[in-house]
């Protein structure tokens, strides 16, 4: 069985390829909403290895957000009404990406991963690097 580091991880994970699709969904600018799909389809196949992971230990796999992401989601579509639709999609990814970077470096930090749970999130978190970089770039051309 996985640990509840891994399985948090995988979580937000998931929480995140689901911030990108309703992104994605939001952004008027085609440029954008491209650029957020793509993201969106990077950020499933981090979520793939990780469950890959999980089917390894035997554990269930990842396939719903979690209600923390839920209640998250629900409060950005509440305040997004007040703002442009490009503007709220930025704004979204960006806090997404710091959320889940923060996690993931904590999770490297501490101790509470498995050795080959802890090399598939070295792994993945290069992918969530790359997003990090994504949202404060994205977040700039919006503010």
């Amino acid at each position: 069985m996985a640990t509840t580091t891994f399985k948090s991880l995988t979580d937000t994970t998931f929480d995140s390829v689901e911030g990108y699709r309703q992104a994605g969904e939001k952004a008027n600018n085609p440029q954008l909403k491209q650029a957020l799909q793509q993201r969106g389809i990077q950020r499933e196949a981090t979520l793939r290895q990780m469950n890959a992971e999980l089917e390894r230990q035997g554990d269930e796999l990842v396939t719903k957000g979690t209600l923390t992401g839920e209640a998250h989601q629900m409060w950005q579509s509440i305040t997004s009404a007040f703002e442009s639709d490009d503007e709220a999609a930025a704004e979204r990814v960006e806090e997404g990406e710091d959320y889940i970077k923060g996690k993931f470096e904590k999770a490297l930090n501490g101790d509470q991963l498995e050795a080959q749970e802890r090399a598939i999130v070295q792994q993945c978190y290069n992918e969530i690097c790359e997003g990090d970089r994504f949202g404060d770039m994205i977040s700039k051309q919006y503010d």
